[in-house]
């Protein structure tokens, strides 16, 4: 009596919202940055900001999914655990 969850995948369509998403706020950054009006520097450091944060958004995000496989594995193995304990439980044995 496993109840094995259903693995979720995401669309294409999905993906490629995502992914387009992100295309497109990364550029609008950039051309933003590249049109700024300020000293070379102050562009080369927003553009450095930008890349820092987006290589920390992906791995906090990471982590974040690591995290919940971890505990869909625990809960897995505390789930076979309670069956085997219930197949191998007999009410009417003696004490």
């Amino acid at each position: 009596m496993s109840d094995t969850p259903v693995r979720q995948q995401t669309t294409a369509a999905y993906h490629g919202q995502a992914v387009a998403s992100f295309a497109i706020a990364l550029s609008a950054t950039a051309i933003g940055i590249f049109r700024l009006h300020a000293d070379t520097w102050v562009r080369a450091f927003l553009g450095i900001a930008v890349l820092y944060l987006v290589t920390s958004a992906f791995t906090l995000a990471k982590v974040v999914r690591d995290r919940q496989e971890v505990g869909q594995i625990v809960s897995r193995v505390d789930q076979a655990r309670l069956e085997k304990l219930l197949a191998e439980h007999d009410p009417f044995e003696k004490l």
